[in-house]
């Protein structure tokens, strides 16, 4: 007797600790901040509760539910524990009443099972009288976490029954233990211990919760997890032996109170029947890991107008994750496979996110990638928007540049290319870009030029798809539409045959026939077409209104014709001055003739071999350094580099004050000795 108190109160104890240890969170729980939470870098879980608190339990029968009816029953502890002439003590009498299920203080619901242990103790089912077998099952709404069963019984326990859980809303079902006085008779199996000692699979069977004493508040206790069990509450061999959608308790034998055996006048009093003072689930919302509370799930509908500490089945996840039972990554966090915590060591095992430059609402993981990179990375960004494409959204479409003064993350970073559709041809070798992705620069066709590849160069007519044609005029240019020859005394190509001259017109497939570069007229190669204006230094009021971005002394490398534009490589061997946007060093780098797309040639001159002083501007949208007709270009001599130094730091200097970053360059030149005018390379 004493034993049998000590274990009511440890477990009274033990279920009046906390609140939301009886029952977790209700619905209207508030979620804390990331920083505040339990799950802030590690596992955690939601609390435990009673899982059958606020749903409904179903039954087979239930006292009185025709008519009423008298039953009665044994309310007293007493000793279980036998004389010392071997006999047990009865010392209690049964009491009688009536039950009908249509008058609340006579009705003993099924629903007084589910509610509270402590606010109604003295509530209980009742099953109709005679009643051989019971069922008693509950139906939850989604999967939870079962860790164990706690049953009361007003009635005598009975002689035998066994519990069964779901895991797929009541399709199949498993039997998870077996309670027998006596085991091998009644279901063929060993006892407990003897199927644990010789490894036997299946449900074990037990007869530690089976004995008819006592006759009431006997309970029957199942555990899920013996209590030095190291398996991780999170990983998948826990959820396939915690998880459960249903439970069912089957009655199948039935036991009278040994006490009224041996009183004749008890014998005949209507005691048969099962009465269950408390249906104690314990549990908890499935999360794995990444939740600490929970809300009602889709379908949750309370048995009851209002229940308090209801244990809820819809997590709200924490780590990135999202889903009901926070089994999948958020829509942008995809980068790396989903992983359930770790319950053992405490990881967390966010969702990382997806690297998408903010082009993206959502990516994928694809497992490709993912073992590609290592099993660094595996993300697939899902329809890429502000007109860009790629695996993380990283480049522009076809049609669009990235622009240079906007970070790759916004939405305007991708700007259309203005490049003429007809005039252009792809930037990049067997692509479809009209401009160069990386800059916006356009490409030209065959004698197009422009900034747009919208126009005939010089020399050039007849703007179609397979570019221009070159002008068949001896001593000149002609119209860039009609193809007429513009001077006077120019005439059209005739050929030679013979005695006679004979005019050539050209065939439609000549027409339609793309030209090749060579067949261009180029000024790197025809300098005697280009008369250029030469800038000179004039006064230092009218060179310095010209602010240049760069003055350097460079070497001719090589000069390439490009059909639309040429490029001039130079080797840096001094430089004077730069700008705050523009950083020079010495060495090779790229000057670009602007006006080739306008004039057909490239002035200034500028002859392979030689050395010039050469001062210009940056394009501000494509950062090319140009040549053109505004830029200053000596044949180099140390007596010009002086007496630019001298302009730059007395009169560019001072100028006006809008100059001033000039004058702080020109300085900080002058203070570095960047360069010396006395040494030669």
């Amino acid at each position: 007797m004493f034993k049998m108190r000590r274990w009511t109160l440890l477990v009274v104890i033990a279920l009046c600790a906390s609140p939301l240890l009886l029952a977790g969170p209700s619905s209207s729980s508030l979620p804390v901040s990331e920083t505040q939470s339990r799950c802030a870098g590690r596992a955690c879980n939601p609390a435990m509760g009673n899982l059958a608190l606020g749903r409904g339990l179903l039954t087979q029968s239930v006292c009185g539910s025709n008519s009423t009816e008298p039953y009665c029953s044994y309310q007293q502890m007493f000793s279980s524990t036998p004389s010392f002439h071997g006999d047990t003590s009865c010392p209690a009498t049964p009491k009688c009443s009536k039950c009908n299920a249509a008058l609340p203080h006579q009705a003993h619901l099924a629903s007084a099972m589910t509610d509270s242990s402590f606010r109604y103790p003295d509530t209980w089912w009742q099953s109709a009288e005679g009643a051989e077998t019971e069922t008693l099952q509950l139906n939850l709404e989604t999967e939870f976490y079962l860790t164990h069963l706690i049953l009361v019984f007003r009635s005598p326990r009975p002689a035998a029954m066994l519990l069964e859980r779901s895991q797929d809303h009541g399709k199949t079902w498993k039997t998870l233990r077996y309670f027998a006085r006596d085991c091998e008779d009644t279901f063929g199996l060993a006892e407990e211990a003897r199927v644990k000692e010789e490894g036997e699979s299946g449900a074990a069977c037990t007869s530690k919760y089976s004995g008819a004493f006592p006759c009431t508040r006997g309970e029957v206790i199942y555990r899920a997890l013996s209590p030095w069990h190291s398996l991780d509450p999170y990983g998948p061999a826990a959820q396939t032996q915690l998880m459960v959608t249903n439970l069912r308790v089957r009655l199948l034998q039935r036991q009278p109170c040994p006490c009224q055996a041996k009183d004749p006048d008890t014998q005949a009093l209507p005691t048969n029947h099962y009465a269950i003072y408390d249906f104690i689930v314990k549990g908890s919302c499935l999360c794995n890991g990444h939740a600490e509370h929970c809300v009602p799930a889709t379908g949750y509908r309370p048995a009851r107008q209002r229940s308090n500490h209801v244990v809820h089945g819809k997590c709200v996840c924490r780590h990135n994750t999202a889903g009901d039972h926070c089994e999948h990554c958020v829509p942008l966090y995809n980068d790396q496979p989903w992983q359930a915590a770790n319950g053992i060591i405490g990881a967390p095992h966010e969702c990382k996110k997806c690297k998408c430059n903010g082009h993206a609402d959502s990516c994928h993981f694809d497992r490709g990638v993912w073992l590609a990179s290592g099993r660094r990375s595996g993300s697939v960004c899902d329809v890429c928007h502000h007109n860009t494409e790629g695996r993380h959204c990283q480049s522009c479409r076809r049609g669009f540049y990235r622009h240079p003064s906007r970070p790759n993350s916004a939405a305007d970073s991708c700007t259309p290319c203005a490049c003429h559709p007809v005039g252009s041809r792809p930037a990049i070798s067997g692509g479809q870009d009209l401009c160069n992705p990386s800059n916006g620069a356009c490409t030209c066709r065959s004698g197009v030029g422009g900034p747009l590849c919208d126009r005939c160069i010089v020399g050039f007519w007849g703007f179609h798809g397979y570019g221009c044609r070159p002008c068949d005029c001896t001593g000149g240019d002609c119209d860039p539409y009609t193809g007429d020859c513009l001077s006077g005394s120019d005439l059209d190509v005739y050929y030679t045959g013979g005695d006679r001259h004979i005019h050539r017109e050209p065939s439609s497939s000549e027409l339609a026939t793309p030209f090749r570069v060579e067949e261009l007229f180029s000024a790197l190669h025809h300098s005697e077409k280009c008369q250029c204006k030469v800038m000179t230094i004039g006064s230092p009021k009218l060179f310095c209104a010209n602010e240049y971005d760069y003055v350097l002394m460079v070497r001719i490398v090589a000069a390439r014709d490009q059909g639309s534009h040429a490029e001039v490589e130079v080797k840096v061997k001094k430089v004077l001055y730069h700008g705050s946007q523009v950083n020079i060093k010495k060495g090779h780098i790229t000057l670009y003739p602007e006006s080739w797309t306008t004039r057909g040639c490239t002035c200034p001159l500028l002859n392979p071999g030689s050395e010039y002083l050469v001062g210009g501007h940056k394009d501000r949208r494509t950062g090319r350094l140009l040549v053109n007709t505004k830029s200053l270009v000596k044949p180099w001599r140390p007596s010009l580099g002086r007496k630019l130094l001298h302009l730059l730091n007395k009169h560019c200097s001072s100028s006006s004050s809008s100059s001033s970053s000039r004058k702080t360059a020109a300085e900080r030149l002058q203070n570095a000795n960047v360069f010396s005018l006395q040494k030669k390379d």
